[in-house]
């Protein structure tokens, strides 16, 4: 799958999904990290790639109303391996039809 990492999501969580063959893209990669929220939703889906954010409330909202291509919002937890664990365990049960077009937590 392609990931599109929002800025405030850890480094490791790209790295993580890297390692496991997926494509990453980081925000800061494409774009300045001031973009507007909507324009992150918009770009992540304009490049074929679902969006990983830790900004749940935003990008929550947005999706109510903007078109996009997949949200998953990696809650923070006390370390970044349990993140990474439960970020990787959500690809593995979802899968690619369970993730593109919808909006998990992981």
């Amino acid at each position: 799958m392609k990931f599109f990492l929002d800025h405030d999501v850890p480094d490791v969580a790209g790295r993580v999904l890297a390692g496991s063959g997926h494509a990453v893209t980081l925000l800061r990669q494409v774009a300045e990290t001031t973009i507007a929220d909507a324009e992150v939703l918009k770009m992540a889906k304009e490049r074929g790639e679902v969006l990983v954010t830790c900004n749940r409330d935003d990008f929550l909202e947005l999706a109510r109303t903007e078109a996009h291509g997949g949200i998953v919002i990696l809650i923070r937890r006390r370390s970044r391996a349990s993140e990474n664990g439960k970020l990787l365990a959500l690809i593995a049960k979802a899968g690619e039809s369970g993730i593109v077009g919808n909006i998990n937590f992981a």
